[in-house]
């Protein structure tokens, strides 16, 4: 969160503008391409000088995938899209690598015409918040990530009735209410449910004040039986939640349940790495947190919120 991609989806980022290319940049499909604005600072948010440069010396026809220092909206969103045409083999899409800036700040805007403009994207991250004013249909899209302070209701019940038959893997940062993170365990229940989603093999609901509630959801959720991996990470999640993963249908078929950033009780974590033993669970604490006399501590808080 607090450094600039250095590679996405294994392969590297070529940062333009922020760090002009060498002498001999990679093959187009060999590398990430990153657009970034000239100057940094919160004045600085037009990348499109980094487009044109990208535009004008790389074969963007073998270009797989773009990584976005964008931060206003709609900017990102309509040059792209309006440079579809230029980039017929685009895999995989990041937008807002910005660390710079407070997570609450970046905006992209409606995030839908890009499944419009790129029918074969495989990939979509979105750091931020990117809106989803209408739902997708994509037969090619495998991962979807929302990384947010504060996801809006509105963008979880849309991803919710997408037709995404063939998603992998989802991850929904669902924040605080304090900067928009208003959605409700009601809201998450179509995602749930895996009615739209028979492919999931991961799903990350996380960063929440409601992380309890989640976890109550989720202990009775028909999704989670064709789950590979789980992650209720970096939010307020207590015994009472977890108290309800151990009593709900049978997590031993999880490779990995990530609960990392949790305010458990010894006792609770004892229990859970007992209870499933050929799972990774991961109970790392929240950063700067040790456990001692003071744990848990009075109050809870997420890991990411502004």
């Amino acid at each position: 969160m607090n450094e600039y991609l250095e590679e996405f989806d294994g392969l590297p980022v070529v940062q333009i503008e922020m760090e002009p290319p060498s002498d001999a940049p990679p093959e187009p499909g060999d590398a990430a391409w990153g657009l970034y604005p000239a100057q940094r600072g919160w004045r600085s948010y037009d990348a499109g000088a980094s487009l044109d440069w990208l535009l004008g010396n790389v074969d963007t026809a073998r270009v797989t995938h773009l990584v976005s220092g964008w931060w206003h909206r709609p900017s990102a969103a309509r040059k792209l899209a309006e440079k579809a045409d230029a980039f017929p083999r685009l895999r995989a899409l990041y937008l807002g690598d910005i660390p710079e800036q407070e997570i609450s700040w970046i905006d992209h805007g409606d995030i839908a015409p890009f499944f419009r403009a790129f029918p074969e994207l495989e990939r979509l991250e979105v750091r931020g918040v990117g809106h989803l004013h209408e739902p997708v249909r994509s037969t090619s899209l495998r991962v979807l990530r929302f990384e947010s302070g504060g996801l809006p209701a509105s963008v979880v019940r849309s991803v919710g009735e997408c037709g995404l038959p063939n998603l992998e893997h989802l991850d929904l940062w669902l924040g605080t209410p304090d900067y928009g993170g208003d959605a409700s365990v009601d809201d998450l229940a179509p995602i749930l449910s895996g009615e739209r989603l028979p492919s999931l093999r991961h799903l990350g609901v996380e960063d929440s004040e409601i992380q309890d509630e989640v976890a109550e959801a989720v202990a009775g959720a028909p999704v989670v039986a064709r789950l590979e991996s789980l992650s209720l990470a970096m939010g307020t999640l207590s015994d009472r939640g977890a108290e309800a993963l151990l009593a709900g249908q049978p997590l031993t078929h999880l490779r990995k349940l990530d609960l990392h950033h949790h305010f458990l009780s010894e006792a609770m974590m004892e229990r859970l790495t007992a209870e499933l033993p050929d799972v990774d669970v991961d109970l790392r604490l929240p950063e700067d947190e040790t456990l001692d006399e003071a744990w848990p501590p009075d109050g809870f808080y997420i890991a990411v919120s502004e």
